[in-house]
C-alpha cells in the first residue's frame, strides 16, 4: 500500500493561461507493433506549465504513446509538434535536438552502473552539450541537491535505493533543462515505502511550473495535483477531464477503473 501521508501536502499548481499554441501536441498518432494496432489515432496537447496524467489498463498504449512523443518510436501515422514544429519530417540531427528538449523518465532508471550519481547526471551535459567537466559536475551537484541527494553524489547506483536511483534519473533529465518531462510510471519499480520520496520530487517539479505528462497508477497523487486525467483503453484516449469532474462521476470509465484499482491495491 502506498503511504500517501509520505507525500508532501501540496496544492494543484495553477494551470498556465491558454497560449496561441500548445507546447506539445500529438495529432492522430497511430502505431503498430508486431502487426498489432497499439495506438489508434491518439490526440492530446500540453500547454506550458500543465501537468497531465495517462491512466488505464495494461496494454492500453500509455507507454507506447510516451515513446512516440519522444520519438524513441516513430509514429506510423499522425504528427508530433513541439512549439508548433512538426517532428515527422525532421532530419536525424534535428530529431536529436528535438529529444534534448524533452526529458524522459523510465520505470527502470536507466543509470550507468559504472558511474557515480554525479557522473550519471553530468555525462549528457559533457557528451551532448559539450560542457567542460567542471561545469557539468557543478550542474550535476546542483541538480542532485534539488532532489535531496547532495550527500549521495559520490555513490554508485548499486549503493542507492530504488527511490534514490529514480531521483538521480530525474536530476539527470532536469540537468538538460528540458521544456517538458515525460514520466513512464516512475514509481512502478519501487517498494511501497520508497514511492513517496519520488512523488515529492514530481510534486515539486509541478510547483516549479514544469510541463509534464506522466503514466501512473498513483490515483490519490493525481487526484490532488494534476490538471487533467486522460483514460486510455484499447489504444485510444476514451475520456479526459479534470480529476474532480471525472472521479466524482461514478459512471465514468475513469472513476470505475480507479475504484477497482483502489480495491486491488488499497490506494486511497
Amino acid at each position: 500500500m502506498t503511504n500517501q501521508s509520505s507525500v508532501l501536502p501540496f496544492e494543484r499548481p495553477k494551470a498556465a493561461q491558454a497560449e496561441t499554441r500548445p507546447l506539445m501536441e500529438a495529432r492522430n498518432i497511430t502505431k503498430y507493433l508486431g502487426g498489432k494496432l497499439i495506438l489508434d489515432q491518439v490526440s492530446l496537447s500540453l500547454n506550458k506549465g500543465e501537468f497531465k496524467v495517462l491512466i488505464g489498463p495494461s496494454g492500453s498504449g500509455k507507454s507506447t504513446l510516451l515513446q512516440c512523443l519522444h520519438f524513441l518510436l516513430i509514429p506510423d501515422k499522425g504528427d508530433v509538434l513541439l512549439e508548433g514544429k512538426s517532428a515527422m519530417d525532421m532530419s536525424h540531427k534535428n530529431i536529436c535536438a528535438f529529444r534534448q528538449e524533452i526529458g524522459m523518465i523510465f520505470q527502470d532508471f536507466n543509470l550507468f552502473d559504472h558511474l557515480t550519481a554525479k557522473d550519471n547526471v553530468a555525462i549528457a551535459l559533457r557528451k551532448v552539450k559539450k560542457w567542460s567537466k567542471d561545469q557539468a559536475l557543478s550542474k550535476a551537484r546542483d541538480e542532485l541537491d534539488k532532489v535531496g541527494l547532495a550527500d549521495k553524489a559520490e555513490l554508485y547506483p548499486a549503493q542507492l535505493s530504488g527511490g534514490q536511483k529514480q531521483r538521480v534519473s530525474i536530476a539527470r533529465a532536469m540537468a538538460m533543462e528540458p521544456k517538458l518531462m515525460l514520466l513512464d510510471e516512475p514509481t512502478s519499480a519501487l517498494d511501497p515505502e520508497l514511492i513517496g520520496e519520488v512523488l515529492n520530487v514530481v510534486a515539486n517539479l509541478a510547483k516549479g511550473g514544469m510541463t509534464m505528462l506522466m503514466v501512473t497508477h498513483q490515483i490519490g497523487f493525481a487526484r490532488h495535483l494534476v490538471h487533467e486525467i486522460n483514460f486510455m483503453e484499447n489504444g485510444r484516449v476514451i475520456e479526459s477531464g479534470h480529476p474532480e469532474s471525472l472521479l466524482a462521476n461514478p459512471a465514468s470509465r475513469t472513476a470505475m477503473f480507479c475504484a477497482r484499482l483502489s480495491e486491488l491495491t488499497g490506494n486511497q
